[in-house]
């Protein structure tokens, strides 16, 4: 259970700031190191070795680099889905073609031109991985405040997996939560790689999960 809303809010607040401002002063070779540490990690995962529709985002800024591993899921032949933003704060979903597939959007994203598919879509995923600012040992993950990803979130399937993706240093022991906030089933460090809360709430293709530390 979440502590009360103002505490919880403001707490988060002051989190945001101070690793919105670390992201801010990572370097370009450190930008590099993460993206390719983190495609490797996830290209072995069987989630996404034999899934046929892998939801991602597109990284931007100070966030993990996920535009490698976009790149390598859509050469080795699996459909991605990207998010696309509205203005009520939903997620719509549409797929990633190629680099000239996408378009600048608001905020310095890029976002897939594409046939939208609807928030729904995310039913027929076999893996969801998703933004975080942080995540702790519980699951709790914290994103940028706007909800986006709690929504989105509530449509995907019981057994797939939602995966975040966020720096060493973001693996954290414990955050402040609010009831809305949906966990994640996993999160991937470049560092640490792998780390799964619950192996038994997610659907393993090919039997046991692997050992998170």
């Amino acid at each position: 259970m979440g502590v009360p809303n103002d505490q919880s809010r403001s707490a988060k607040h002051e989190l945001r700031t101070r690793l919105l401002a670390g992201r801010r002063e990572r370097s370009a070779p450190e930008r590099d190191r993460v993206g390719s540490a983190v495609r490797d990690t996830l290209m072995e995962l069987p989630w996404l070795a034999m899934g046929g529709t892998v939801a991602c985002y597109y990284s931007v800024g100070g966030e993990p680099d996920t535009r490698r591993l976009v790149s390598a899921l859509w050469k080795r032949g699996t459909y991605v889905l990207l998010p696309v933003f509205l203005p009520d704060g939903t997620l719509d979903w549409a797929a990633f073609d190629g680099p000239d597939s996408l378009a600048p959007a608001g905020h310095g994203l890029l976002e897939p031109t594409g046939h939208r598919y609807g928030a729904e879509v995310l039913g027929r995923a076999d893996a969801v991985i998703c933004p975080a600012l942080a995540v702790d040992r519980r699951g709790t993950r914290m994103g940028r405040g706007a909800g986006c990803y709690d929504r989105a979130l509530a449509h995907k399937g019981p057994h797939t997996p939602a995966i975040a993706v966020v720096h060493d240093g973001e693996f954290v022991e414990e955050l402040p939560a609010e009831p809305h906030d949906r966990p994640v089933d996993a999160v991937v460090t470049p560092g640490g790689g792998l780390h799964v809360f619950d192996p038994a709430a997610v659907l393993w293709p090919g039997g046991a999960p692997p050992l998170g530390d």
